[in-house]
């Protein structure tokens, strides 16, 4: 049988990943639960009614998996894939490690397959969560339209950052009940992320953070082109997900209708768009959701042929973790 080892099992993605896997009755016997520095003894839930031994990522010989999926920090996945190349194990990055490299083709399951066969060092990647969300409600639109410019404003929730992330919010959400000083618990985001929206992600690079950054360049990695785009994200007091406006510019005259029905006919994403009040989907309504959310649909009256729309979706398990599987099964088949 296949084995799949998940590195970085006791992440919040490596978790995820867990789960997706257990939901689509991959056998525990068929999973290598991994993570660096793992102490003897540790576990990790698989399902409802088993747990994994997860196993010293640093003492495992990677030749045993046949795939693995690298659910790790960027700095540690880039250490991990290069260790792997020659060890005949396929790759999927789910961590941007290797999003610059021409080698690795970055999937979008549905979207571009075809970029599978270009898989010279047998690693794929796996963009972003915001990409994902952004690029499969428009995938069989700018087929039909040919979308020459994209313009995304994302509100991210913290654990689009991290689990310290998550506990610092939750720890200062107790403290502003308590009347409690925050001095203590402002280590992730430097300032208060409880009730608050603070627009920076990631780290700044010149104008832009590294996280805007990187949308753009994955966007035009997926699709290829002269696309433009241009992003800004925003930190949001929640746990999980990720809601975006998204302006796009058709190089076509558009039909409003046909734009709904084409992302209605894109697997993974649900349109949920009435014109009466809470007729919307949220944040809070998309926790432990496979799919992602398309709302406020309307036509952008600014531009010649352009649109706009609201999409959420958990960053985790919807737009990394699903698509991370999809691509797998892609890619076993190679």
């Amino acid at each position: 049988m296949t084995k799949i080892a998940v590195i970085g099992a006791n992440e919040n993605l490596g978790r995820e990943i867990l789960s997706i896997l257990n939901e689509n009755d991959i056998k525990a016997d068929d999973i290598i639960a991994l993570e660096p520095k793992a102490p003897m003894g540790t576990q990790v839930s698989y399902g409802e009614d088993e747990d994994l031994d997860v196993f010293n990522l640093n003492d495992f010989d990677l030749s045993k998996a046949d795939i693995a999926l690298v659910a790790l920090n960027t700095e540690l996945s880039k250490h991990v894939i290069t260790q792997a190349l020659n060890k005949g194990v396929k790759m999927i990055d789910c961590s941007g490690a290797t999003s610059a490299d021409a080698d690795v083709p970055m999937i979008v399951a549905d979207l571009n397959n075809q970029m599978l066969d270009e898989a010279k060092k047998n690693v794929v990647s796996v963009p972003s969560a915001v990409v994902t969300q952004i690029l499969k409600p428009l995938s069989k639109v700018n087929e039909k339209y040919s979308l020459k410019r994209i313009v995304v404003n994302a509100y991210v929730s913290t654990s689009f950052h991290s689990k310290e992330a998550m506990d610092e919010l939750f720890s200062q959400t107790r403290k502003i009940y308590m009347n409690a000083p925050l001095v203590d618990d402002e280590e992730i985001f430097k300032k208060q992320i409880a009730f608050n929206v603070l627009p920076q992600v990631g780290s700044f690079i010149g104008e832009e953070t590294d996280a805007e950054w990187r949308i753009n360049a994955e966007i035009k990695k997926v699709l290829g082109g002269n696309m433009k785009v241009h992003a800004n994200l925003a930190y949001v007091p929640a746990f999980v997900g990720i809601g975006a406006f998204v302006n796009a510019e058709a190089a076509l005259e558009i039909d409003l209708d046909d734009v709904r029905h084409l992302m209605q006919q894109q697997k993974g994403v649900v349109v949920f768009d009435k014109q009466v009040d809470g007729g919307y989907v949220s944040l809070n309504d998309i926790q432990g959701e496979n799919d992602i959310f398309v709302s406020r649909l309307r036509q952008d009256l600014s531009t010649l042929s352009g649109f706009s729309f609201w999409s959420v979706a958990d960053n985790l398990r919807a737009d990394m973790a699903q698509n991370a599987f999809e691509v797998m099964k892609l890619f076993l088949k190679k």
